[in-house]
Formats: C-alpha cells, sequence, structure tokens
C-alpha cells in the first residue's frame, strides 16, 4: 500500500512592508523627523536671509570740521545719501570723535578739512572689518562726488591674531555649542525632564561646574595659547562662564517645557536665530531689520558684543549685554525649577496581597 506523503509544513510570511514601516517608523519619529526638516529650512533660511546682501543702514557716524557751518553741511550730505546708510551727528573735535569710538559711542568719524582736497576718515576694525569697509566704500563714494580724497585711520585695530575681528565670535559660538550639548547629554542620560527639584537642582549645579571649567579653557585657547583674543583673562573668563550657564539653562528650561523636543527649541533659539544675528561675520549696522532687532538681545548677539568690548575696548559699553545674558541665565535657571517643582509623577497603586494575611508585630 503506497504511503501518501505528508503535506509540506505551513509557510509562514511576516508582516508585510506597510505593517514593518508603521513599526518601524512611530508616529512621534514621524513628527520628529518633520520638525528637523523645519529646523534645517529655517536654518537655511535664517543665515542666507541675514547674510546674502549686507547693506550698511543708518551707521553712527560722527563728523568733526573747523567751523559749525561746515561740519553740519558734511553732516547733512551725508545723511540725505540713498538708503540712509549713515546716522550723522556732529562732535566738536577729532579727539572726541576718536574717545566715542573707543566708548563704542559711533563706528566711525569724517574729519573734515577744507584747506585741503583731502579729509580723514577714522574707524575701528575691532567692531568688524566688515563693518570698517563698509563705512569706508559709503563715504569714499561720497567725497569722489565732491571730487574729494579719503584718508582711513584705524582707531581700534584687531590683533595681527584675530582675521578680520572673528575670533571673539567663533568663542562664542563654541561656549554656546558647549551650553546646549551639556544640558542635552544631562536630558538624555537621565530623563528631558527632570523627576523633581532636586535633580533640576543638581543638574543646574553640573552645568555651572562645566561653565566654569568651559568659560577658563575658552579663554586659555583664544588667550594665550593661539594669540586671538588679547584682552583681560579674568574678565573672558568670566563672561565664559555665565555664556555657557546662560545657554544651558535655556536648554534645561525648554526641555523642562517640552521634553527632549526642547533640544530643538534651543537650537532653534540659539543657532538658527541668534547666530546670523550675533553681529560677528556682518555687525548689526549691516544686518537686515529683523536680525539686527533681535541680535542683541539673544546670548550670542550679547555675547559676541561683550567678548569685543573686553578685547579692544577696555570692557566699555557692557552693561547691556551682560544684563541680557544674566536676565537669560535666570529665567532658564528659575524656569527649569519650576518644570520641575510642578511635574507630577504617577503614585504607584499598592499591590494586592495575595495569600493570608501577616501577622502584627504583637502576634495578633
Amino acid at each position: 500500500m503506497t504511503r501518501t506523503p505528508d503535506p509540506p509544513p505551513p509557510v509562514h510570511r511576516g508582516p508585510g512592508f506597510l505593517a514593518e514601516a508603521k513599526d518601524a517608523v512611530t508616529l512621534r519619529a514621524a513628527v520628529l523627523v518633520f520638525g528637523v526638516l523645519a529646523l534645517q529650512l529655517a536654518f537655511i533660511t535664517s543665515y542666507i536671509g541675514a547674510f546674502h546682501e549686507p547693506t550698511p543702514h543708518e551707521v553712527p557716524l560722527a563728523v568733526v570740521a573747523p567751523t559749525q557751518p561746515v561740519a553740519q553741511e558734511a553732516a547733512r550730505r551725508l545723511a540725505d545719501l540713498p538708503g540712509d546708510p549713515l546716522d550723522t551727528r556732529v562732535v566738536t573735535d577729532e579727539a572726541t570723535a576718536r574717545k566715542q569710538i573707543e566708548n563704542r559711542e559711533i563706528d566711525g568719524a569724517l574729519v573734515v578739512r577744507p584747506r585741503s582736497t583731502s579729509d580723514t576718515l577714522l574707524v575701528a576694525s575691532a567692531s568688524g572689518a566688515s563693518l570698517a569697509q563698509a563705512i569706508e566704500e559709503t563715504v569714499a563714494d561720497a567725497q569722489r562726488a565732491e571730487r574729494r580724497s579719503l584718508t582711513v585711520v584705524d582707531v581700534v585695530p584687531d590683533s595681527p591674531g584675530d582675521a578680520r575681528g572673528l575670533s571673539s565670535f567663533y568663542l562664542v559660538i563654541g561656549w554656546c555649542v558647549g551650553g546646549y550639548l551639556c544640558a542635552a547629554v544631562l536630558a538624555i542620560s537621565a530623563g528631558a525632564r527632570p523627576a523633581n527639584t532636586h535633580r533640576a537642582l543638581i543638574r543646574l549645579g553640573v552645568l555651572l561646574v562645566y561653565s566654569i571649567v568651559a568659560g577658563l579653557l575658552g579663554t586659555v585657547i583664544a588667550g594665550p595659547i593661539l594669540g586671538a583674543l588679547t584682552g583681560s583673562v579674568p574678565a573672558l573668563w568670566g563672561l565664559g562662564s555665565l555664556l555657557v550657564f546662560t545657554v544651558g539653562a535655556i536648554t534645561l528650561a525648554l526641555q523642562g517645557l517640552a521634553g527632549i523636543v526642547g533640544i530643538g527649541l534651543a537650537i532653534l533659539l540659539v543657532v538658527v536665530l541668534g547666530n546670523p544675528s550675533a553681529g560677528g561675520a556682518y555687525p548689526y549696522p549691516l544686518l537686515p531689520p529683523f536680525w539686527k532687532a533681535i541680535g542683541p538681545a539673544l546670548p550670542p548677539g550679547a555675547g559676541t558684543f561683550a567678548a569685543r568690548s573686553i578685547t579692544y575696548f577696555r570692557g566699555q559699553a557692557m552693561t547691556g549685554p551682560m544684563l541680557v545674558l544674566s536676565a537669560w541665565a535666570v529665567g532658564g535657571a528659575l524656569l527649569t525649577l519650576l518644570c520641575a517643582r510642578l511635574r507630577r509623577e504617577p503614585t504607584p497603586e499598592p499591590a494586592e496581597r495575595s495569600g493570608p494575611p501577616t501577622a502584627d508585630r504583637t502576634g495578633a
């Protein structure tokens, strides 16, 4: 009798491609990917929007002449240039103009010499080489229309190791990156939102220690080691420590509000909006109105202005930037603590007893 062979075992088919895709890319992951795309496009828009066409607008410029009528006429002529590139004001003498440049009250000064066919333009490349160049080109064009030449004097030049005065800007960027990366690492390693106020205080304490170390090492690298920034080491150290803590505290606060998404929000605030508006590559008078308006109020802009003041201008005009950084730091720290305070962990339900109840201490 012939035996009928057993049928083959059924082939186990895994889930289809769509099911695999849904399992591999969750809805939350898809939302985060679209968020990354939006952040990338915002980055491109912000940087190109800020830098694609730098144009001077209302650059503070003093005018000096032997007589008041001559100075007022020269100031009026420059103020009436198309596009309002210069914001002119008359000062009494060249010494006053130099002092105002050194105090960061103005960005340049034109010294008119009626008895000569050549005038003198005072600039400060330490405020930004691109700004000094823009002032020179604007005034030189106006001088040529009057058939006059121009001699340029750099009142506050940048140091030989600080090409185009950008080292302070790059130092500030490095400090900002360290601040939000430190806060991000704390979130990734132990949860974006601290479980309670004590843990929030611990994170802020770790961030403070990191900030002090990062501020010192960044200053030493930029100053004594590379010779790029020759300003006061203690002052730059203090600025760097405050800046790193400020950006880190902002990141911790945003993480407390939005979880892991807070890291992206911090990048949006500091990198996408803050860096192109910081006045580094192009100082504020060369930026479009939006970036010119927000730059001084954000940590990268305040930090860049303060770093240049410490390095080249004896710490002049630093009150505003330091208040900005301090306000962000205090606000970020308080919001971090508040978010931790308001967070409520779910209370675990008591486990059901199995078996006979345990006798108490009296044996009852």
